[in-house]
């Protein structure tokens, strides 16, 4: 590889762990380890929001996953659009006024300390999905970081994986939130700026070799020319509703990104950094279904052995050496900002949620942090073992992820939000019946005809209205 996308990448590291050092030599409460103690402004917070929500799954992901589909793969990009639209512009500002009124730094120790009479459970319970989920996803981002690195510098696999792996670790612990959420800046606009020069780079190359998209798609076979992906009937609704389903998982059940709204500072901030996310993510996933329809037309359906290897492959055969290192840069920028903030809400699970309050070891601050980079580290390490061990794709991860976390607390969280008789009963009932639906939906193959995302965010929200009608006043 050339060694002006070397130097540009090795910068590119060395800028991000100096960021993560910068605010290691800052005194830090808990609370500023794991919230930014509302230090940070709205529009930082938003653009970390969107770096972390995004990650190796919009930039390696999906990008594959449209080069595999073709124009159904644009059903996906809708569902995620209107959920995180919704997210911000109707639930960013509940968590705000939720975090100050309860004085929580977690999302579980949110619905604890409201629902206290059932707290210890909620927190125990939600502490350990969150745990087991995100050591999948942690590991996710660590195996697309090693699949970019491979094809960008032909470093094995495996050290790729450890190579991003410690990086992450050291400025994840190094720093904590404001190291987690100031290098997430600088990675999403390195990812936008991905997203958005690389497709136009790929539709003037189609419109200077005179080449079709449309034709190619349909030379290619397959469905890739149809927004059914060729299926007709009840067949294609399903495949419109299941790629559609990435929306429930946005609806205020994702850990990470509750943190960012919960860190907001005001009412004002939230405007802005709704603002701000929106228009990024519009032209994210604009640019990420863009690219993977680009490259069917311009390099063909065999490109690449590994759909997730499209978008490197396509920044190597298109661009010039000095702008390939920038862009490839944002693609693992986009794995290291959700794998930190996945560590950081992991480590807060245990560290805050399980340590300092269930198990009411009232360390000082100082003490607290200490534990928490420990858990980092411990946590970074298994989640790495994981990274090695998977053959799992980043979009299967990630589902999985999307479903078991996100579906089953989103209905929780909303209707803690909006109905002034949900209970604790209620919050247990999302969160235990969630869990199981996503684990017997994604061993048995039940996924393949409905999707996880979808029926645990229905089967969760039936079960918590259920136990709250029946249960309220009994026990809560």
């Amino acid at each position: 590889m050339n060694s002006v996308v070397a130097v540009e990448f090795v910068v590119y590291l060395a800028l991000i762990l100096g960021v993560g050092f910068y605010f290691a030599r800052k005194k830090m409460s808990q609370a500023d380890f794991h919230l930014g103690g509302k230090k940070i402004p709205g529009w930082a917070l938003a653009l970390s929001e969107r770096a972390t929500g995004e990650s190796a799954w919009c930039l390696l992901g999906l990008t594959g996953f449209a080069f595999a589909a073709g124009l159904s793969s644009v059903w996906i990009a809708i569902g995620c659009v209107i959920g995180i639209t919704v997210s911000w512009l109707w639930l960013a500002n509940e968590f705000r006024k939720e975090r100050d009124k309860y004085n929580t730094l977690t999302l579980p120790d949110y619905l604890a300390t409201k629902y206290a009479t059932r707290g210890k459970f909620i927190r125990w319970f939600s502490s350990i999905i969150i745990i087991f989920f995100f050591v999948l996803y942690v590991a996710a981002q660590f195996s697309g970081g090693g699949k970019t690195l491979n094809i960008t510098f032909g470093i094995p696999v495996t050290w790729g994986i450890v190579i991003s792996a410690i990086v992450v670790i050291l400025y994840a612990m190094a720093g904590g939130f404001f190291s987690v959420v100031w290098t997430d800046v600088l990675q999403a606009i390195l990812m936008i700026i991905t997203l958005v020069v690389t497709p136009i780079v790929a539709l003037v190359a189609i419109a200077r070799s005179d080449l079709s998209i449309a034709s190619a798609l349909s030379s290619a076979g397959g469905g890739l020319d149809s927004w059914t992906g060729g299926a007709v009937g009840f067949a294609a609704g399903t495949l419109i509703f299941n790629n559609f389903s990435w929306f429930f998982g946005y609806l205020g059940g994702q850990p990470q990104l509750d943190a960012r709204w919960m860190a907001m500072r005001s009412e004002k901030d939230v405007k802005i950094g709704a603002a701000i996310a929106i228009t990024w993510t519009v032209l994210a996933y604009v640019g990420a279904i863009t690219l993977g329809i680009a490259a069917i037309t311009l390099f063909g359906t065999g490109a690449v052995a590994d759909p997730e290897q499209i978008l490197p492959f396509m920044l190597l055969k298109m661009m010039p050496p000095w702008l390939a290192g920038i862009l490839l840069a944002g693609a693992v920028a986009a794995m290291m900002s959700t794998a930190d903030s996945q560590l950081l809400i992991a480590t807060s699970s245990i560290s805050e949620d399980i340590i300092h309050k269930a198990m009411h070891k009232d360390f000082d601050d100082r003490k607290l942090v200490l534990i928490s980079r420990i858990t980092i580290l411990v946590v970074g390490v298994i989640a790495l073992v994981m990274a090695f061990t998977s053959k799992s794709l980043i979009y299967t991860i990630v589902g999985w992820a999307w479903a078991g976390i996100g579906c089953s607390f989103a209905p929780a969280v909303i209707l803690s939000f909006f109905w002034k008789r949900f209970s604790a009963s209620g919050v247990i009932a999302s969160l235990v019946s969630g869990f199981v639906t996503t684990v017997i939906w994604m061993t048995t193959g039940l996924d393949a005809m409905f999707t996880a995302r979808a029926a645990t965010f229905i089967i969760a929200f039936v079960c918590a209205v259920l136990a709250t009608l029946l249960f309220s006043g009994k026990r809560d």
